[in-house]
């Protein structure tokens, strides 16, 4: 065998079907869309509509709400993660750890609003926290580690009614 004998295997390489070229193509003439109507026609888009009945999408009842105007915007920052920073000395442990600190450490991403801590992982570090909001879970878990935490925003509805 040389080069220049070099071939693919008898269909290996298919064309693509070339629309409307023609009788002896076999796709010739309407170009596989049948004889008239709407569809055979170009510029044509059809999704969703069901011949004029309500389309099933509008049928639907629309659940749920979303509250854009009021929407608090945290950076929640789990305490696993807050522990892998302080040994990796990204984090002082001994030194009071707010947003500003965990933002320094990369952990909290955005959060306009605060950081709130999550209770995912485990903290060893007798660590102050001065955040926006944490769980319950993270409470229990820095107390059970001797640290503490200040919660500083208070929550509306516990405001609204004392």
């Amino acid at each position: 065998m040389k080069l220049n004998e070099l071939r693919d295997n008898p269909g290996a390489r298919k064309l693509r079907t070339r629309v409307g070229r023609g009788i002896g193509s076999g796709k010739g003439k309407t170009g596989g869309r049948g004889q008239k109507g709407q569809k055979s026609r170009s510029g044509v888009a059809i999704k969703g509509f069901e011949g004029g009945q309500m389309p099933l999408h509008m049928r639907i009842p629309k659940r749920g709400f979303t509250n854009a105007k009021f929407k608090k915007d945290y950076a929640e920052v789990n305490l696993g993660m807050i522990q892998k920073a302080i040994d990796a000395g990204k984090l002082d442990g001994k030194a009071l750890i707010d947003h500003d600190a965990l933002k320094a450490a990369g952990l909290a991403r955005g959060g306009k609003d605060g950081v709130r801590l999550l209770a995912k992982g485990e903290i060893k570090a007798k660590a102050q926290f001065k955040v926006a909001g944490a769980s319950k879970g993270a409470l229990a878990a820095v107390e059970k580690a001797g640290g503490s935490v200040e919660v500083t925003v208070v929550k509306e509805a516990a405001a609204a009614s004392a």
